[in-house]
Formats: structure tokens, C-alpha cells, sequence
């Protein structure tokens, strides 16, 4: 295991290794931006896109989004910006910025699932359905009341198979193929360049992050959780600003 390296800014927050050995690795929802009801209404926080410019340079572009979002939402709040991706927790990969996505070898949603999906949104007001490649997320922030009739619909849907999996996440439930999570991601990325010998501190704020945080740190790095490391995802972001402008 590789020990972590002294800290470059740990006055006002977490510890992590200097940036010449760094390799970060950050959820987007609920961490580089806040939660929103929609997840299309996010919006990024003025001043984001420059900290993680200086921040992608100073620690050798090893700067990666791991996300449940598939990789072209990314592409659209944060174009540019990230030297890798991995959308859809792990499921894609994209290892540069101008590579190509890695190809997806995963059986899609029955289409029944998403037809059942989008009679029971529309039965919801204020929830919502979002499609991904192998996969769909039931968001009932704006109406808490769908929560126990969204997870039971999916228990029923996934009754009898074992390819795909439920998972919660912050005021949703998300169906996911069988052993795809953000500790594989964390893994594949920090396999290569730009990030493979480098210390990896991976940032998330949710239970579908708890994969990406032990992965972390199985390796030597950090693995922090919004708000038991952090108080609040703006308090993470100033965190990050400042280690920048501290190097």
C-alpha cells in the first residue's frame, strides 16, 4: 500500500497529498455541483470551471468526473474540463479527453421496465425518469411521497433476474447492472497515464460513493463524503479553490 504523501493544504479542511502526486477523483452531483429537483436544472457554480482548470494542470491532468450521469451530460456542464471520465458508475469510460468512449458490452432495460417507469412518473407529479445506457433512476425529490411506490415497483421488475440491481441514491432509486460500481471506475482510471502512480483522493456525497472512497483508500489515497468530511459541497469547493491557489 502506498502511503500518502504530506498534506498540501490541511489548515481548513481534509488532508490530501501535494499536487505533484495527486490524482483526483470527484463525483458530480451533490459535489462539484448541488443537488437540484431536476437533474438537468444543476448549474455550475461560478468559479468551478477555473478551479478545476488549475487544477487538472497542476497535478498533470490526472483530474477525473466518476459519476452516475452518463459521460455526455458531463461533456455539456463541464466541457473540456475533466482529462477522463467514468459515467454511469463505471459502467463507460473515457480515459482522455479525446479518446473515445469505451464500448459498453451490457443488456439494456427490458422495455417493459421503461414503459412501467414512465406510467408511474406520470402518476407522481414533481418525480422523474432518467434513462442511461444500461439502466434508469426514479427521482421523487419533489414528491417524497413516491418513494416506497417507486422501490416497490422495481423490486417487482427485478424479481427472479440477477443482471440488474436497485440502489439508492439521494431521493431516488436507481436499477443498475449487477456489480458495476464507482470502486471498479477509481480502479480502471488509476491503472494509466495520466494517473497511474499518482495518489488518489476521490470526493462523493452519497451511498453510491462508498465504493469510490474504499477504492481510494485501498490504494494508499483519501476517500471523503460530503457532509462527514465536508459540511456542505460549497465547503468542498472552497477546499479545492484553495489548494490550487496554494500550490
Amino acid at each position: 500500500m502506498t502511503t500518502p504523501s504530506p498534506s498540501a493544504y490541511s489548515s481548513s479542511g481534509p488532508l490530501a497529498p501535494s499536487l505533484d502526486r495527486a490524482a483526483f477523483l470527484l463525483d458530480f452531483d451533490g459535489t462539484l455541483v448541488d443537488i437540484a429537483p431536476t437533474p438537468d436544472s444543476v448549474q455550475v457554480e461560478p468559479g468551478l470551471i477555473d478551479t478545476l482548470l488549475r487544477l487538472r494542470d497542476l497535478c498533470g491532468g490526472a483530474l477525473a468526473i466518476v459519476t452516475g450521469r452518463p459521460i455526455a451530460q458531463i461533456d455539456h456542464f463541464l466541457p473540456g474540463i475533466p482529462t477522463a471520465v467514468a459515467g454511469e458508475h463505471g459502467l463507460t469510460l473515457r480515459r482522455s479527453p479525446d479518446g473515445a468512449e469505451e464500448p459498453v458490452s451490457a443488456s439494456p432495460i427490458p422495455t417493459a421496465w421503461q414503459q412501467q417507469a414512465e406510467a408511474l412518473v406520470s402518476q407522481f407529479p414533481d418525480t422523474a425518469l432518467e434513462r442511461k445506457k444500461a439502466g434508469l433512476v426514479l427521482h421523487y425529490r419533489g414528491n417524497p411521497a413516491a418513494e416506497t411506490p417507486f422501490r416497490t415497483a422495481i423490486e417487482t421488475w427485478l424479481s427472479g433476474q440477477d443482471i440488474f440491481e436497485i440502489h439508492p441514491s439521494k431521493m431516488a432509486w436507481e436499477i443498475r447492472l449487477a456489480g458495476i460500481h464507482k470502486g471498479n471506475a477509481v480502479e480502471a482510471l488509476m491503472a494509466q497515464a495520466p494517473f497511474a502512480g499518482r495518489i488518489p483522493v476521490f470526493v462523493g456525497d452519497d451511498v453510491t460513493d462508498m465504493d469510490g472512497v474504499r477504492a481510494a483508500k485501498a490504494m494508499g489515497g483519501y476517500g471523503y463524503l460530503i457532509p462527514d468530511d465536508f459540511r456542505t459541497a460549497h465547503d468542498f469547493r472552497a477546499w479545492l479553490a484553495q489548494l490550487g491557489e496554494n500550490a
